[in-house]
């Protein structure tokens, strides 16, 4: 895992989803974490271990949402450049400041010094803990949606079209949480 506490990353979690938003995470590390890895690759017990390392070790972070009724209005592309929008505004870097992007697309097309590369969350340390911080977000905004909505079942599955959802879909039709621009979900309203 290549470290340089030059070097901010960014990642999201929940983009495929057909229900809650979109989380991106921008982290720039100030201490190697170690551990560090993709977050899909890790525990959800190791996730949340390395989302308090991350935090405790006080690096900068920025965290920005797209909610359903984004996506659904804006378009995911769009609605995703908006969170990182956020997140960039929420972790107060600099123009000067190089931001690795994980994958090979440019959220944030308006700022110089990003890089796109594809899999750097497995690569970058900034960008391993940048998916750990959107993946560990979003995944605990689910569980507070689950409250709001228990027999979704969003706990489990995070909002993923799993045969859980879609039975209850199939049950009880959509909520404020669905992306009913989502094919599989639209034909649930």
């Amino acid at each position: 895992m290549i470290f340089n506490n030059q070097i901010a990353g960014l990642d999201e979690a929940g983009r495929g989803p057909w229900a809650g938003p979109i989380c991106i995470a921008i982290v720039l590390l100030t201490e190697l974490v170690d551990e560090l890895n993709d977050s899909k690759k890790l525990t959800e017990k190791s996730r949340q271990a390395l989302f308090d390392k991350i935090i405790l070790a006080d690096s900068k972070t920025g965290i920005g949402w797209s909610s359903a009724a984004e996506i659904d209005e804006l378009g995911l592309t769009i609605a995703s450049e908006l969170a990182a929008k956020r997140a960039y505004e929420d972790s107060a870097l600099g123009h000067e400041t190089k931001l690795i992007i994980d994958g090979n697309y440019n959220y944030l097309k308006d700022h110089p010094n990003i890089e796109t590369i594809i899999k750097a969350d497995g690569k970058i340390a900034s960008v391993a803990a940048a998916s750990i911080i959107a993946k560990v977000s979003r995944d605990n905004y689910m569980k507070k949606l689950a409250v709001e909505h228990p027999d979704y079942s969003f706990e489990k599955h995070k909002g993923y079209g799993t045969k859980v959802h879609i039975e209850a879909l199939s049950k009880l039709g959509t909520c404020s949480e669905h992306r009913l621009s989502f094919k599989p979900v639209s034909k649930f309203e």
